[in-house]
């Protein structure tokens, strides 16, 4: 994909404390490359510490609150993994609206690991073919998601890949996915 595919293409990139750096830094850089605008959500202000693994790592700035985000503000989603930050996050109200308003609006979701957690509580897997970290996938079938052992999987205006070693097929096919549906969107 060419440096300005996604210009100006806004991307909400929602998370809270104990994401999966890598998860939210990687595919984020790959958009900003790409010529997105990435804005990174959270239900607080201030900032958002990362982990790797099971080690806190750097903070980041939150750009907007989740109370002040609107859905209609952005043209993708993207969801990081890390295990206390899908479990938290699953549990906002406000994050499961914001994911059934992209999704209903049939805007791109991408969603690593841990991340479609939020998903599952916002009642949004049934009948979807996605991938996750291997140990959610009971959630996800108990849901009504076709889970499959792929490092990523593209469905209908998802994304989905497993864990961080299979972010370079992720950002992949974000790119393509996010550039796919602004195509639509200018037709």
């Amino acid at each position: 994909m060419a440096k300005n595919d996604l210009e100006g293409m806004r991307v909400a990139i929602l998370c809270t404390d104990l994401f999966e750096q890598a998860e939210m830094t990687e595919p984020r850089k790959a958009l900003d490359d790409a010529g997105a605008v990435t804005v990174l959500i959270a239900p607080h202000t201030g900032k958002v510490q990362g982990v790797k693994h099971d080690r806190k790592a750097d903070e980041f700035e939150v750009d907007v609150a989740l109370e002040d985000a609107s859905p209609e503000d952005f043209d993708a989603l993207l969801l990081p993994g890390g295990a206390m930050n899908a479990d938290a996050l699953r549990m906002e109200e406000k994050a499961q609206e914001f994911a059934r308003a992209i999704d209903r609006s049939r805007k791109p979701i991408a969603v690593i690991c841990h991340g479609p957690w939020l998903l599952v509580s916002a009642g949004l897997t049934r009948g979807r073919t996605m991938t996750s970290y291997h140990t959610i996938q009971d959630d996800l079938k108990n849901a009504g998601a076709h889970w499959v052992d792929r490092e990523v999987v593209r469905d209908g205006n998802w994304v989905s890949s497993r864990k961080p070693d299979d972010i370079p097929a992720f950002n992949r096919e974000m790119i393509a996915l996010f550039g796919e549906s602004r195509g639509r969107k200018a037709a």
